[in-house]
């Protein structure tokens, strides 16, 4: 990424939200220089069983933003998340901000506009989104410069945003210690994912990178920031050099035996709607489950 040494010079203010519900971690990322801020992949609370959506969530997070007395620029979604549904309307609703996700998501819409057996009423060309980016376009974020990276692989729709020394990198990669994302969904492939992954490792070496999931691996505290040098000496499934096909043949076995993640069904269709939840014929929000369709 041309140019991505300048942009350690800026060191943005992060401050992260973890979900215990979801192992999601939550940011609101402020330029230093201003109260311009953005909300990364933020979530909206659902008890599944019980048809029941909350937002406390999202609260702490607009509660934090007013006390602060930030203004809200930017709703980024690093791709379409398979585990918790997006929060960004609700948020938006109270603060304003455009909600941006990557170009592709409208291979995503197509892939489970069909599985979900969507109608024509469900547009397919990410028109739900303020923003599409594409690989390598570049957005402000108050004076922040982000630059956006395609990352492939879990998703199709897979970006990180690099936003001045600080890289959040969705589902892509873990904590060193957890590895990397599973490439089985569709669309998903695991070729492409070390491949973005290695676009990551080629970032410097302090670039401080966020999760968006943390799972306290062999009991550990939950953990959200390494850094690029990290990565690359102690990740479990790529550090070391670890070379493409070894990877895609672990991940490849691995994800075979991985369960589904238990929020898949509503959170793909809510997020590829932008955080929108879906209504039936009278209007009334609900969910589809589709059988035997996902995998």
């Amino acid at each position: 990424m041309s140019n991505t040494s300048a942009l350690m010079n800026t060191q943005p203010d992060v401050t992260a939200f973890f979900d215990p519900a979801t192992n999601t971690i939550s940011y609101v990322v402020k330029d230093p220089e201003s109260s311009a801020c953005a909300v990364i992949d933020s979530v909206m609370d659902i008890d599944y069983a019980a048809g029941q959506i909350t937002y406390d969530h999202a609260d702490a997070i607009i509660a934090f933003i007013k006390v602060h007395e930030l203004t809200l620029e930017w709703l980024i979604e690093t791709h379409v998340h398979a585990d918790h549904l997006s929060a960004a309307p609700y948020i938006q609703q109270q603060l304003g901000g455009k909600i941006g996700i990557g170009e592709k998501i409208t291979f995503v819409q197509e892939t489970f506009g069909k599985v979900f057996n969507e109608g024509t009423e469900f547009q397919r060309d990410g028109s739900q989104f303020d923003a599409l980016f594409s690989d390598g376009e570049i957005y402000q974020i108050g004076g922040m410069t982000a630059r956006v990276m395609a990352t492939p692989g879990h998703t199709p729709a897979c970006m990180v945003h690099v936003i001045g020394n600080a890289a959040f990198i969705g589902d892509t990669l873990f904590m060193p210690d957890g590895g990397s994302a599973r490439a089985d969904f569709p669309g998903g492939d695991a070729g492409e994912l070390y491949d973005s992954i290695q676009k990551i490792l080629a970032l410097p070496d302090d670039m401080r990178l966020f999760m968006c999931h943390d799972y306290g691996p062999n009991g550990r505290e939950i953990q959200w920031e390494t850094t690029v040098a990290e990565e690359k000496a102690h990740n479990i499934h790529v550090g070391g050099g670890k070379n493409k096909a070894d990877f895609v043949k672990f991940r490849t076995e691995r994800d075979a035996q991985l369960d589904m993640p238990k929020l898949i069904i509503p959170s793909l269709q809510v997020n590829m709607r932008a955080g929108a939840i879906p209504v039936d014929a009278e209007g009334r929000p609900s969910l589809k489950v589709p059988l035997n369709a996902l995998k």
